[in-house]
């Protein structure tokens, strides 16, 4: 690991201007290329304290050994260099694309002199237009198909068209109509490409000029009593709206634009283009990018755009260029696609209309392909070795950790707080073993201590369980109704190989325990602080053989007890995908869990203060005497009268709702309804704010926020 300050340039050796800068390791790789409006800056932000730098440009300063740069005179020279040498150099620690070449376009090679209409890949060549990216070549070769009963263009490879033309005879295409055979002169050269400019115009999107003419001549055909001709014309009418009916019409007609779309997590990112022309959507293509360095949401747009366009011509560049965030800064970009294009071109971010439902659904397109990504990623067998193997490396342990539990912490602003814990083994989801707590010793917004509380709780009821003394009856943790298991705590018949097995890990009544399985791995959302107080449960019930770890989530650092400096695992690591996985779903139970309690708890305004009332005799008051109104003004003999309510109980409730302005109604939230102004004349309305009548089922809100 080198230091940075033993290849630091000296500040007055960088100039303060535009440029593109290298990072080379010892081997004179080069591992990182960048540009910048000014160099200066810019460099100087990589030599500062490695403690201020994210792990992932830390990783990259301290890999290099030497840096150097190269001046230009514009933002926009900067751009078209730094792409340039990114596709030279392909470095480690820039941004990767994936699967950005094999998407196949329609290609008429107007540079011949018989323009030929076939399928392309790879670098596109001058003279040729193109259309497309498709995602299937068959998608193509089904709407050259169609199209050929109308526009009859050669489509034959150099050798067929030769042979035809030596032996006279034309191929099978030629006597079946489907191309004009110049290859035996029975249409001329300029006649043939004619055709091939028609038949480029209609893939354009400028369709109605020959639907309208083809039209016009089955009228006339028709009125001639030319009626094999008519119905000739007939067929090729609907060839033409059959092909045109294989791309949507989503915009106005004139509409040329590229939309892309980003969808990303810490590790990867998924980027989605729908090409539009003529208002319909004429192709689509998509890459997964590994976030190798640290990157935005505007910056992967620029990468994306520069992927895109950066061997195109350009016709391949539209008018308009929408996208999910802008570049920073923006104008570089932009005034290098007007220069790729030659005319103006307009990059925004849809606001509304046409073109911003389309852009959401480009979005779930990229959603879908990030999601699709990470589950053949997952499910692959030999990664989650890796990733076990890695894990297990970077934190010491003897094995792989063939069992990992992870828990996190959920509350709202201190309240409701309660605890999730989901179990991986080798690497997949064990859904039938997650566990879901209730914090019982205080509330509040202490995740230290609601850490230490749980995971003691877990583990002493494991050692209970494994000296057979425990009870199945203690609430430490309450079982999940996900995957077929019920929620008091028993398994559906017939789960078969869920069920733990053997007599020894079942209670006398013969149903399996909770907690008889120890993890090789404990991982808890957060960073030192949850990490000490997880493993200070473990020391105190005398367990030393289960490791401990931590994920905080703002840098992705593993966090090991009783260590002052993270462990920083690679970001293409398959080891820090998994701990990242783990991570999440613990923090998306313990959310969903959180979510299902608040909205089941009974709030009832002004009651809430009044010390020492519970949820039962709270909910008696209210269903007495219907409303927190009618106790508001009911006396301290009537409060009496509800059971499990003392006279000093109902005098302290009186107080209190004397001092309670009268404001908001107590509301149950597990239905919604408003226990209080009811308008008896209105079944199942109450009294809005304003006197009128407002649905009993109506959401109510609470400001807050869920960690």
């Amino acid at each position: 690991m080198a230091d940075p300050s033993s290849y630091r340039p000296k500040p007055g050796d960088i100039p303060d201007c535009p440029g593109v800068y290298r990072f080379r390791d010892e081997h004179r790789r080069v591992i990182y290329v960048g540009k910048a409006k000014s160099l200066r800056q810019r460099l100087a932000n990589y030599f500062q304290d490695l403690a201020n730098l994210h792990p992932r440009t830390r990783t990259m300063v301290t890999t290099a050994a030497s840096v150097e740069w190269t001046v230009v005179s514009t933002e926009v020279e900067a751009l078209q260099l730094e792409y340039s040498w990114i596709k030279e150099y392909d470095p480690r620690f820039n941004v990767k694309y994936r699967d950005d070449k094999s998407y196949p376009y329609l290609a008429v090679t107007m540079n011949e002199q018989f323009p030929r209409v076939q399928v392309m890949r790879g670098h596109k060549k001058k003279g040729v237009r193109y259309f497309g990216p498709y995602a299937h070549a068959w998608a193509i070769r089904d709407t050259v198909d169609l199209l050929l009963r109308v526009f009859p263009v050669r489509t034959c490879s150099a050798g067929v068209f030769k042979n035809a033309a030596r032996t006279g005879r034309p191929c099978l295409l030629g006597y079946i109509g489907k191309c004009s055979a110049p290859c035996v002169e029975r249409i001329s050269a300029e006649d043939h490409r004619e055709l091939a400019e028609e038949f480029c115009d209609f893939m354009a999107g400028r369709t109605g000029t020959y639907l309208r003419r083809l039209e016009r001549q089955m009228t006339q055909a028709a009125e001639e009593m030319e009626y094999e001709r008519a119905a000739r014309l007939r067929d090729d009418i609907g060839a033409l709206k059959k092909a045109m009916e294989k791309n949507a019409v989503v915009l106005a007609d004139a509409t040329d634009a590229d939309l892309i779309a980003v969808a990303e997590d810490e590790l990867e990112a998924a980027v989605q283009i729908f090409h539009v022309r003529g208002g319909r959507v004429r192709g689509q293509r998509g890459w997964v990018t590994d976030k190798v360095e640290e990157i935005t949401t505007g910056a992967l747009v620029e990468h994306a755009l520069q992927q895109l366009y950066g061997e195109e011509s350009g016709d391949a560049v539209p008018k308009e260029v929408l996208v999910p965030a802008l570049p920073d800064p923006v104008e570089p970009v932009q005034q290098w696609l007007t220069e790729r294009r030659g005319s103006g071109v307009s990059l925004r971010i849809p606001q509304r209309g046409d073109k911003k439902a389309l852009m959401e659904t480009v979005q779930r397109n990229a959603q879908q392909a990030l999601v699709l990504h990470k589950t053949k990623r997952a499910s692959d067998l030999t990664t989650r070795s890796r990733a076990l193997e890695e894990i297990a490396d970077a934190l010491g342990l003897d094995s792989a950790p063939l069992r990992i539990e992870c828990y996190d912490i959920s509350h709202l602003q201190g309240e409701d707080v309660v605890a999730s814990m989901v179990v991986f083994e080798d690497g997949l989801q064990r859904k039938s073993e997650y566990r879901r707590f209730q914090i019982k010793g205080f509330q509040g917004q202490d995740d230290v201590r609601s850490m230490h509380e749980v995971i003691t709780r877990r583990f002493r009821r494991y050692l209970a369980e494994k000296e057979r003394t425990g009870e199945w009856g203690d609430d430490d943790g309450e079982d999940v109704k996900e995957d077929g298991l019920q929620q008091d705590g028993h398994r559906d018949a017939g789960l078969g190989e869920d069920a733990p097995k053997g007599d020894g890990l079942k209670d006398e009544d013969g149903r399996p325990r909770k907690f008889a399985y120890p993890p090789q791995l404990v991982v808890v959302d957060g960073g030192q602080p949850q990490v000490a107080a997880a493993r200070r449960a473990l020391d105190e019930l005398g367990i030393d053989d289960i490791a401990v770890c931590g994920l905080a989530k703002r840098l992705e650092e593993v966090w090991l007890p009783g260590e002052d400096d993270p462990v920083v695992l690679p970001r293409t690591s398959e080891g820090l995908y998994l701990l990242q996985r783990v991570r999440d779903e613990a923090h998306r139970f313990a959310i969903t869990y959180q979510r299902t309690k608040r909205a089941k708890r009974f709030r009832a305004g002004p009651l809430d203060d009044v010390p020492g009332l519970g949820e039962t005799r709270k909910r008696a008051l209210i269903k007495h005497f219907g409303s927190v109104k009618k106790l508001r003004s009911a006396t301290i003999d009537q409060i009496c009268e509800v059971p499990g309510i003392g006279r000093k109980t109902a005098e302290t409730i009186a107080a209190a709702l004397a001092q309670a302005a009268p404001a908001a109604p107590a509301v149950n939230t597990a239905t919604g309804e408003i226990m209080e102004d009811v308008d008896e004349s209105a079944p199942g309305t109450t009294a809005g704010a304003a006197g009128e009548p407002v649905p009993a089922g109506a959401p109510q809100r609470r400001r807050g926020q869920e960690t």
